[in-house]
């Protein structure tokens, strides 16, 4: 068994090596490629030039007045065709000229102390890109807005093979997939669709029952049954809110070094009741931006604006007040910009953005908008309030009337924080190099010009004016930046891959017409989220099997082009959620407070400052154990471990994007987390419970986890496993018991100890599959 369990490990830790190795080769293939790419008949400012101008020039020769150098602006084409400061008769571009455009000059001078990029800056020009601006220069050297700034028109679709498409995605995605020479996989089998749907919109494993049903449906919608099915399930709205939770920072404790509790949970049990209800985006977006605001707004409007007062507040002694209220503020402006346009504002804080138009004043005519609440740096002592002012109480009343989807357990009144400006307007000044006493110039509310100008003749001077702007049709960002943050979510990497960063930074479109056409068809439709979720799994796109051929690998390992499915391993709250629900333990309680499932020993304790209620972690017991991920407690100074391991946030900032990485601590955690362990051991004595061969208790087992039929292979590596391990066992009394121990679910009798404990290490072993915790 001994030997067994080592090559076991030995080859995960192998196979971990491995992928890391390769996506390393796939990054430095992918780089190279767009290095050594043919120059295109028309060279396109947006998709070609700006990049490059971004990457080397605009630090030194763009937005920030405050760093740019000779008076050259580039990023503007006022700026480029001017005259130079030094020489007047001399111009950075001219159109149609390589000989008189100083710029080019500079590139490809071999004269060092001309050169530019500078050498000092260790920033230098491909001489694809050199090729590239020449072009370009030829063709007019055209400027254009960024393209995230033009708002999105609804492109006509392009030609596709017509027995593949299903919807009016496929038309984009296989006229790209022609272009690089690549065709669409096959669709994925039955078992392998179900599974990848299934813990897509639901965040869980297809039961046995549903997978027989499907397998035996050969009926043309058979598929989108499913889809609909899965689509009214209450657990679709958990799913949905998991990363919503990210971009809301949502948590159960205060932050900063006390890290006294709050009561929010409030308002994560609303995020899943609006998802649920399929809420609108609009809806969904104006009541989080400024329900305060609307006219007679009903206490759910109100406890929607929670998702503004999610940041860390202090209740440290000691603090400067004004300091940290600024601090609140500016943790509400960065993140209004990062989660609904996908701007990078925090980097105009304390001077003009140095790649986008976002210049310092700007991001304080934002900041203004979030400036009118009436709070201070510090309230109280750390159990004196679990909800700061301004809040609102939630009695057993409201929850039986209005609040119904409130999970309040006991008859205590919860008190929320959410938003409320004060009756006098407070005034934002620009704050010099972003310290809280340096007042600068005072400014009123409004968004950068680039983006979309803010008329105050027609819009109030709010937040709810803030939101009609959002949602103006004329808006470039709104449509396009949830639409790709969800397409994200169901592809692994979004049609822009930088999801929280629109800008000149940020990554181009891989698929512009199509992330376009989805923007205008999401707003013509009445933001209808559930609508654009059924679009994207209906597609053949994503019913593509994951299959990967040489001809993937070598022309694009990354499947920007999505001639294949993603594999992708579950957020960190769905690989718990899958353990408790394929081991029969999960409790599918809705929403209420978070809980404190097993954790080691000592964790908060050597992390606290040793006073309020959260100086010692104090475990939940009993049907509070199986609750799923994403109610397990949030203590931000110590988040919980083992789904920090899998890559899940702090939730300390804003977060459009978790990292996913490959480490061998995720395998000791599957190996050896006591929620894993108790799961196969309840698992066990069910299966062992029921008179059924051997051969079929491993087959049951193997599709609650894997949720699909094992192979006869399998099979037969499983009961040697098996036989191999009730030896051990037998010889072994103490360790069968010691295993039979783990954990609080309650133990059921059972005739054969030896037998069970056998198949409980048969089971943790199937759970240690990569494909147990991976959407394939």
């Amino acid at each position: 068994m001994k030997s067994v369990v080592f090559k076991a490990k030995t080859f995960l830790f192998l196979l971990l090596t491995s992928v890391s190795l390769a996506i390393i080769v796939w990054n430095c293939t992918s780089s190279s490629a767009a290095e050594t790419g043919a120059i295109p008949d028309e060279v396109d400012y947006n998709f070609h030039i700006r990049p490059i101008l971004s990457d080397r020039c605009f630090k030194c020769h763009g937005p920030d007045v405050n760093k740019r150098e000779a008076n050259l602006r580039l990023d503007t084409p006022e700026g480029a065709y001017a005259a130079l400061k030094d020489n007047p008769k001399a111009h950075a571009i001219v159109a149609g000229s390589l000989e008189q455009s100083e710029v080019y000059q500079r590139i490809i001078a071999k004269d060092t102390a001309v050169l530019m990029p500078p050498p000092s800056s260790n920033l230098k020009l491909t001489q694809h890109e050199i090729e590239l601006i020449a072009k370009w220069i030829k063709q007019g050297a055209k400027y254009k807005p960024h393209w995230a700034f033009i708002a999105p028109q609804k492109p006509k679709l392009p030609e596709a093979d017509e027995d593949w498409v299903k919807n009016e995605i496929d038309h984009f995605v296989y006229a790209k997939m022609d272009e690089k020479g690549l065709k669409p996989n096959e669709e994925a089998d039955k078992e392998r669709l179900l599974k990848r749907v299934s813990f897509d919109l639901i965040g869980l494993p297809p039961s046995i029952e549903m997978q027989e049903r499907f397998l035996k449906d050969n009926s043309p919608n058979a598929y989108e049954k499913i889809v609909d099915e899965l689509l009214k399930n209450k657990h679709y709205g958990e799913k949905m809110a998991i990363s919503w939770l990210d971009v809301a920072r949502y948590a159960d404790s205060h932050g900063y070094q006390d890290d006294g509790l709050r009561t929010m949970w409030p308002w994560r049990d609303w995020v899943i009741h609006a998802f649920n209800s399929n809420y609108p985006y609009s809806k969904f977006l104006t009541w989080q931006l400024a329900g305060d605001l609307l006219p007679n707004p009903s206490k759910e409007m109100l406890l929607a604006t929670g998702f503004n007062r999610n940041h860390k507040i202090t209740q440290e002694g000691g603090v400067i007040d004004e300091e940290y209220r600024i601090e609140y503020v500016t943790d509400r402006t960065n993140t209004f910009g990062k989660s609904f346009l996908a701007l990078t504002f925090e980097c105009a804080h304390c001077h003009d953005h140095k790649y986008d138009p976002i210049s310092q004043k700007d991001y304080y005519r934002t900041f203004a908008f979030f400036n009118q609440v009436p709070e201070k740096g510090l309230f109280g002592t750390i159990d004196a309030s679990f909800a700061d002012p301004p809040n609102m109480k939630i009695t057993t009343e409201d929850v039986n009337s209005i609040l119904k989807f409130i999970n309040k357990k006991d008859t205590a009144k919860v008190m929320v924080m959410v938003m409320k400006d004060s009756s006098k307007v407070r005034p934002t000044y620009i704050l010099n190099r972003g310290n809280y006493d340096s007042h600068g110039e005072m400014v009123g509310v409004g968004i950068p010009k680039a983006i979309m100008p803010f008329d105050t003749n027609k819009l109030e001077k709010n937040r709810l004016g803030l939101a009609k702007w959002m949602l103006d049709a004329r808006n470039p960002l709104t449509a396009r930046v949830y639409v790709n943050r969800l397409w994200a979510s169901f592809f692994g990497r979004g049609i822009v891959k930088t999801l929280g960063d629109f800008g000149m930074q940020g990554e181009l479109p891989s698929h512009p017409e199509l992330l376009d056409w989805l923007a205008v068809d999401f707003r013509e439709n009445s933001w209808n989220i559930k609508r654009l979720v059924k679009q994207i799994v209906m597609s053949a796109t994503y019913r593509q099997s994951s299959t990967i051929t040489e001809k993937h690998l070598k022309t694009d390992p990354e499947n920007i082009f999505l001639a294949r499915s993603t594999r992708m391993r579950f957020p960190a709250e769905n690989v718990r959620d899958h353990v408790l629900a394929s081991s029969g333990v999960l409790n599918e309680e809705i929403g209420g407070p978070s809980v404190k499932p097993y954790q080691p020993k000592g964790l908060w304790e050597v992390a606290t400052s040793g006073r309020g209620t959260l100086a010692r972690y104090v475990q939940d017991h009993e049907s509070d154990l199986y609750r799923r991920g994403m109610y397990v407690f949030i203590k931000r100074t110590v988040p919980p471990p083992s789904m920090l391991i899998f890559d899940a946030s702090n939730r300390d900032q804003c977060e459009v994007q978790r990292s996913r990485t490959n480490t061998p601590l995720q395998a000791l955690v599957m190996m050896n987390d006591p929620q894993t362990m108790e799961g196969s051991r309840v698992l066990a004595e069910n299966l062992m419970s029921e008179n059924i061969p051997l051969e079929t208790k491993l087959e049951k087992a193997f599709r609650r986890i894997i949720c699909r039929k094992p192979k006869a292979k399998e099979l037969d590596i499983l009961k040697q496993y098996f036989e191999s391990e009730k030896e051990f066992f037998a010889k072994n009394a103490k360790k069968t018991d010691k295993m039979l121990s783990i954990g609080e679910y309650k133990r059921k009798e059972v005739k054969d100890k030896n037998a069970t404990a056998a198949l409980m290490q048969t089971i943790q072993m199937i759970f240690n599959m990569e494909e147990a915790i991976v959407r394939g």
